[in-house]
C-alpha cells in the first residue's frame, strides 16, 4: 500500500515568490483572493489552507519596503471568514507566541475550531527581532532559548485551558440530583512565564485541540516539534536534505511516547507546469526572472552589504567593497538575521564559480522552483519524494495570487489520485481526520 500524500496550500505572502507584475495577479488583502485560493484547495481535496503572519511591514533605508505587499491582514480573522466559504478544508493560522497571551490565543483558536466544525490549526512561531517587538509592550528582549521556553509554556497553557472543559458539559450531581457544571472552565496555571487562574470562556472545539504546526529548524525547534507538534512546516525541499531532516525529527518522537505517524513533515515547495519539459523549463526561467526584478536584486544586495547601492548595476558583477558589518539597512528580513559577512563571502564564491551578475546571483540563491515539468512528471516527482522518505506531503506556495493553484489542482491532483496516493474525497469532517491524527491526549510522556 503506497504512502498517502498530504497537501496544503500556502497563500503567498511577504517574499519574492509572488509575481505581482503578472497581469493575472490579484489583491493580497481582498477577501475574494483568499476565497478563490481556499476554494481551489478544497476542490483539490487538500488537507488545509495556510496563512503566514506579518506583525510589522519590512523596511529598507528607514522606509516601508515598497516591493512588498501593501498590508498584512490578521490571520485568524481571515480564516474565520473562510470558515463560511469552505466546508472541509483545514484552516491554519500562524500566530506568534512571543507577543500573545495564552488565554486570548486559546479562546480565539477554540472559536475558530467551533466556527469551522473542527478545521482549525495553529502554527506556533516565536519572534526573532527587536524591530517587530517595537510594536508591543514586551519588546524584542527574548533570546532564542527564552523564546522557545515561552512558546512551550504558551502552548502548554493553551492546552490546559482547552482541557478545562470536559466533554460532558452538564452532569447530574449524585447526591442532590441537580444538574451542575463540575469545574467547567476552571483553570490554574503557575509557571515561569504565566501565573493565571479563572474560568475559561470557550468550550473545547470539535477537535479537542486545534492541530499544532511548528516551523523552527534549530535544535530547539526540532525538539519542540517532536514533543508538541502535529505538523512541521519544513524548509527542506531538496530530496537528500529532506530525507536527513525527516529521519532526524522522526527519530526523536519515541522518547515522547509518540509514533512516527503522530507528526507529519510537510516542506514548503513551489512548482511550474508545462505541456512539455522544455516549456516548463522556459516558464520556470521566466518566472524566476520576474520574481527578481532589478530593484529586488538591489534590495537583497543592500540587505546583505549594509550599504546604499542605488547606483550599482544589477546586471553587473557584485560590488568590490565588502559589507559594512555595523550597518543594517533592512529591518524585518528574517533571511538576513545571520552572519552577513559570511553570507556575502558565500555569494561571491557562487558568483565567481558560475560567472553570474548580481541579479543572476540573487535569482540563483533565492527563487529556484522545487518541481518543474509536465503534470505527469511533477506528479511522479512528488510521489517519489514522499515514498522514499523525504516528507509526508507538501505545502504548495504558488507564484501567483490568487489563481496560482488552479492548474495544479486541475492537472496534477488527478494524476496523484490515479496513482492511489491521494484522496478522491474527504473521509472525515475535521482537519485531524484529513491528517490521520488521533484525538489529542495530554500530558505527554516527558523526555
Amino acid at each position: 500500500m503506497p504512502k498517502q500524500i498530504h497537501l496544503a496550500a500556502h497563500f503567498p505572502g511577504v517574499n519574492n515568490t509572488t509575481v505581482w507584475s503578472d497581469p493575472n495577479a490579484g489583491s493580497q488583502i481582498d477577501i475574494a483572493s483568499f476565497v478563490h485560493l481556499a476554494r481551489t484547495a478544497e476542490r483539490g481535496r487538500f488537507d488545509f489552507f495556510f496563512l503566514a503572519e506579518g506583525l510589522r511591514l519590512r523596511e529598507r533605508k528607514g522606509l516601508i519596503h515598497d516591493l512588498d505587499v501593501v498590508g498584512r491582514p490578521e490571520s485568524l480573522t481571515v480564516l474565520a471568514a473562510l470558515a463560511g466559504a469552505t466546508e472541509r478544508l483545514g484552516l491554519a493560522a500562524t500566530v506568534n507566541s512571543t507577543f500573545n497571551e495564552p488565554y486570548e490565543l486559546a479562546r480565539r483558536l477554540a472559536t475558530l475550531d467551533h466556527l469551522s466544525d473542527g478545521r482549525a490549526a495553529w502554527n506556533v512561531v516565536t519572534s526573532w527581532d527587536a524591530f517587530t517587538g517595537e510594536n508591543f509592550r514586551r519588546g524584542g528582549y527574548l533570546d532564542e532559548a527564552d523564546r522557545y521556553a515561552r512558546a512551550r509554556e504558551t502552548l502548554q497553557t493553551a492546552r490546559e485551558l482547552w482541557d478545562s472543559w470536559t466533554d460532558d458539559a452538564i452532569v447530574a450531581d449524585r447526591e442532590s440530583g441537580e444538574f451542575v457544571r463540575p469545574g467547567q472552565g476552571e483553570f490554574r496555571h503557575r509557571g515561569e512565564q504565566f501565573d493565571i487562574s479563572g474560568l475559561f470562556s470557550t468550550p473545547r472545539g470539535p477537535q479537542g485541540h486545534p492541530v499544532i504546526i511548528q516551523a523552527g529548524d534549530s535544535e530547539e525547534g526540532r525538539e519542540f516539534a517532536a514533543s508538541d507538534a502535529d505538523v512541521i512546516f519544513s524548509r527542506h525541499s531538496r530530496l537528500e536534505e529532506a530525507r536527513t531532516f525527516y529521519k532526524d525529527v522522526k527519530s526523536r518522537l519515541a522518547k515522547y511516547g509518540r509514533a512516527e505517524d503522530d507528526l507529519k513533515i510537510l516542506p514548503a515547495v513551489t512548482f511550474v507546469l508545462g505541456a512539455t519539459e522544455e516549456e516548463a523549463a522556459e516558464r520556470a526561467a521566466a518566472i524566476r526572472t520576474a520574481q527578481v526584478s532589478p530593484q529586488t536584486a538591489l534590495a537583497f544586495l543592500e540587505s546583505v552589504w549594509g550599504r546604499d547601492l542605488s547606483d550599482h548595476d544589477p546586471d553587473g558583477p557584485l560590488p568590490a567593497a565588502d559589507p559594512d558589518p555595523d550597518e543594517k539597512l533592512a529591518k524585518g528580513w528574517a533571511r538576513f538575521n545571520t552572519d552577513r559577512a559570511a553570507l556575502a563571502r558565500q555569494w561571491r564564491k557562487v558568483a565567481e564559480e558560475k560567472n553570474l551578475t548580481t541579479r543572476e546571483l540573487v535569482i540563483e540563491v533565492t527563487s529556484r522552483q522545487t518541481f518543474v515539468g509536465t503534470p505527469a512528471a511533477v506528479a511522479a516527482q512528488l510521489d517519489e519524494f514522499v515514498q522514499t522518505g523525504g516528507s509526508d506531503g507538501f505545502i504548495l506556495a504558488p507564484h501567483l495570487t490568487p489563481g496560482g493553484l488552479d492548474d495544479f489542482v486541475d492537472e496534477v491532483v488527478p494524476l496523484l489520485q490515479e496513482r492511489g496516493v491521494f484522496r478522491t474525497e474527504y473521509t472525515g469532517p475535521t482537519l485531524r481526520d484529513h491528517l490521520g491524527l488521533a484525538a489529542p491526549r495530554f500530558p505527554r510522556k516527558d523526555a
